[in-house]
């Protein structure tokens, strides 16, 4: 590359970062408890003890669950109905109104074989951190601002990369120059873990990139997919006596009777339409388990109007989130999530004191070592 090439990517690499590295410090900082928030909330926040009951015990109709479920809090409308993966359990949630905010919502936690209501989740310190890794406490905007900042992350990979075949040209790879001054020490540290952690940066950059973008996605799909669905038949008014729900599940599940119910939504919520039960499937496999078969229903009539794949997109959505916190092999995947998110924490943080301890001209000296690979 001309030395003006290398210029313009060190400009680019340059301001990409500063731009977005105190968030994602932030980010990883937050995301690494987050990596084993089931191990810390069984540790905070241990499961309610359930009723000894034989291995046979059937559980009870969905329908008897919602009515206990109302019962525990009135005037309020189910919005979402789901499955424990571990316990007999089942999780109802309800609102004033379908496009309820969480605060406006309850969260019931029942007995999926007694009915029996289980002591309700309070919010600690893992709740608190995820909102934070989310949205910085601030909402939906700020949401979408950190999945900028995702891109941003992922423009400074790129030209990280880029940057970095002219600086090794005349280094091994690896070389830590601890002879030499401070700065170059921490340069060669900066260099060699921003190549380590390469593809997870990008894996996880691009993951939670699209995490941001769960609410737009879902509409684009809503506006697609279940409008056609909607087309398709005549609806008949939907009233307060609704078909059961249980028999809605029992539809779908016919006709996929390989894999099991993930959850229900409700008429009016934002994986529903106004008129359907939406019944999600999941596989039984590592990688199916992520990935949903929605079944409509009509909540007036109890017709089933379709069971249909989801598009490429929602299925990447769906792939991307447990992907990003490295929810797929187990502990050991885990650990290695954290290791690599602690080295990037490393990466981001030496990064910001090369910055702060920049010498010479305003770039002339930093595209200078990369073209003399940091002899000058």
């Amino acid at each position: 590359m001309t030395r003006g090439t290398i210029k313009a990517w060190y400009l680019v690499h340059k301001w990409t970062s500063l731009i977005c590295t105190a968030f994602l410090l932030m980010l990883c900082v937050t995301g690494l408890p987050l990596i084993f928030h089931e191990e810390i909330d069984g540790w905070l926040d241990p499961p309610a003890p359930l009723a000894v009951l034989p291995a046979t015990t059937p559980a009870l109709s969905l329908d008897t669950i919602l009515a206990r479920a109302a019962a525990q809090a009135p005037g309020d409308i189910p919005l979402y109905l789901s499955f424990d993966d571990h316990r007999p359990i089942v999780y109802v949630t309800t609102g004033p109104t379908p496009d309820a905010v969480p605060a406006a919502m309850h969260f019931l936690a029942l007995d999926a074989r007694t009915g029996a209501m289980l002591p309700p989740h309070a919010d600690g310190v893992m709740d608190f951190i995820l909102k934070l890794h989310t949205d910085m406490l601030l909402g939906f905007w700020a949401e979408i601002f950190l999945g900028f900042m995702g891109l941003l992350f992922f423009a400074a990979i790129v030209s990280g990369v880029v940057l970095y075949a002219p600086f090794m040209a005349k280094l091994d790879f690896g070389t830590l120059r601890r002879n030499r001054s401070t700065r170059l020490g921490w340069l060669d540290r900066h260099n060699l873990l921003g190549i380590v952690t390469l593809v997870w940066a990008s894996v996880v950059g691009l993951t939670g990139t699209i995490n941001t973008l769960v609410v737009p996605i879902t509409g684009i799909w809503k506006a697609n997919g279940l409008a056609a669905i909607m087309a398709s038949e005549a609806r008949t008014p939907l009233g307060m006596q609704r078909a059961s729900v249980q028999a809605a599940l029992d539809a779908v599940q016919r006709k996929a009777p390989d894999m099991t119910p993930q959850f229900i939504a409700f008429p009016g919520v934002v994986f529903s339409s106004k008129h359907h039960y939406a019944v999600f499937l999941r596989g039984t496999t590592p990688l199916t388990s992520k990935l949903l078969l929605p079944g409509f229903v009509d909540a007036a009539t109890g017709r089933l109007d379709a069971v249909t794949p989801m598009p490429w997109y929602m299925q990447a959505m769906l792939l991307a989130q447990p992907l990003h916190f490295g929810d797929y092999g187990g502990m050991a995947m885990k650990i290695v999530w954290a290791v690599f998110d602690a080295l990037t924490i490393v990466v981001l943080g030496s990064g910001l004191y090369l910055w702060l301890r920049r010498r010479g001209g305003p770039s002339e000296q930093r595209v200078r070592e990369v073209v003399m690979a940091g002899e000058a």
